[in-house]
C-alpha cells in the first residue's frame, strides 16, 4: 500500500483530540472483562455508543484539549502517510472521501463529508460518551467516525489478525460504509433490536464491508481533488489479503469461539468470518455499490 509521496494531505478531514480530556464524561464501560465484552458488542457496530448502552448522559460534554496532538503539524504529504500511522489514516480518509464524492456525482447525487476523530481512551460525541473499549464506530448524529489508534494493536494481539497498513484502511473504510448507509437511509435498519445471522444488524455490517471493498477497487484510479492524481498509488494482492484477514478476525464466530469457546449464531450482530470476507471481496471484485445489496 503506497501513497503519492508528493501529494498534499487534507488534515481538515481529521480531528485529532488525542491526549485530550473529557470533563465530566461518564462512560460506563471500563477495562478488563467488561471492556472486552463491550468491545465484542460494539466492534464496527456503526452506531453511536448510546445504542450500546455505554453512556449515562443524553448529551455528551464537549472535549477540552490539553496539549492535544495535531496531525495538521505532522501530516502534510503523502510521504508522511507512508511512514506514520496517524498520517496514514488521514490519507485513507482523504482517499475515501475523494472516491465517494466522485461516485455520488457520477450517480447524480451529492456526497456529504464525514470527518474522522482520533482519540485516546475516551471521547465525547453527539451519540454520547464512549471509551476505547467499543472499538471504532460511526456516530450518525454528528456524521463522524471515531477511532483510537490503539485498536489496531488489539486487532493483531487479541483478535489474531496479521495487521498491516491495508488492514487499518479496511477498518476505516468499513466505518465510512456506515456513513454511506446513513446517507442512503439504510443504517437505521439495524436498530430493530434483533440479532442473529439473518438479522438486519448483520446485513448492515456486511453491506459496510462490501462498500469498503468497492472503495478499494477504485482507490488507485480515483483522482485526488487537490492534485488530479490518485492519492493511493499502489494496492497489492498482499494488501487485499491483509484486509480479508482483518475482516475474518472480527467475524462473530471467530470472536465467540475465542472468548466463550462456542459459537452462537442466534446472537450474531456482524456476521461470520466467511460472510465478512465474502462481502468485502464482492465489493472489491465488482467495484459496484449496487452489488452490495445484503438485504435480498
Amino acid at each position: 500500500m503506497q501513497f503519492d509521496d508528493d501529494a498534499d494531505l487534507d488534515t481538515s478531514e481529521v480531528q485529532d483530540v488525542r491526549r485530550s480530556r473529557v470533563p465530566g464524561g461518564r462512560a460506563t464501560v471500563g477495562g478488563g472483562i467488561a471492556g472486552l465484552l463491550a468491545l465484542i458488542l460494539g466492534l464496527f457496530f456503526g452506531v453511536g455508543p448510546e445504542q450500546l448502552g455505554l453512556t449515562e448522559e443524553s448529551t455528551a460534554p464537549e472535549q477540552t484539549s490539553e496539549s492535544a496532538a495535531q496531525v495538521a503539524q505532522t501530516c502534510r504529504k503523502g510521504s508522511d502517510a507512508n511512514t506514520r500511522e496517524d498520517c496514514r489514516i488521514v490519507a485513507v480518509v482523504n482517499s475515501l472521501q475523494d472516491f465517494w464524492r466522485a461516485e455520488y456525482t457520477r450517480r447524480g447525487g451529492r456526497y456529504t463529508d464525514a470527518s474522522t476523530v482520533l482519540f485516546t481512551d475516551r471521547v465525547a460525541t453527539a451519540c454520547g460518551t464512549a471509551t476505547s473499549a467499543v472499538g471504532p464506530f460511526y456516530c450518525p448524529a454528528d456524521r463522524k467516525v471515531y477511532l483510537d489508534l490503539g485498536f489496531f494493536a488489539e486487532l493483531r494481539n487479541r483478535f489474531g489478525a496479521t495487521g498491516g497498513p491495508f488492514a487499518q484502511a479496511y477498518v476505516v473504510a468499513h466505518e465510512y460504509g456506515h456513513h454511506i448507509q446513513n446517507q442512503m437511509g439504510t443504517l437505521a435498519r439495524a436498530q430493530d433490536q434483533r440479532q442473529g445471522e439473518g438479522s438486519n444488524a448483520v446485513r448492515v455490517e456486511l453491506q459496510a464491508d462490501c462498500y469498503a471493498g468497492v472503495w478499494a477497487r477504485h482507490a488507485t484510479a480515483t483522482p485526488d481533488d487537490r492534485t488530479g492524481r490518485p492519492l493511493l498509488t499502489r494496492l497489492t494482492d498482499e494488501d487485499i489479503r491483509d484486509g480479508l484477514d482483518a475482516a475474518a478476525a472480527v467475524g462473530d464466530d471467530r470472536i465467540q469461539e475465542r472468548i466463550q469457546g462456542r459459537v452462537t449464531p442466534e446472537t450474531w450482530t456482524h456476521g461470520s468470518a466467511a460472510q465478512r470476507q465474502q462481502w468485502f471481496y464482492q465489493g472489491y471484485r465488482t467495484g459496484d455499490m449496487a452489488r452490495c445489496n445484503t438485504f435480498r
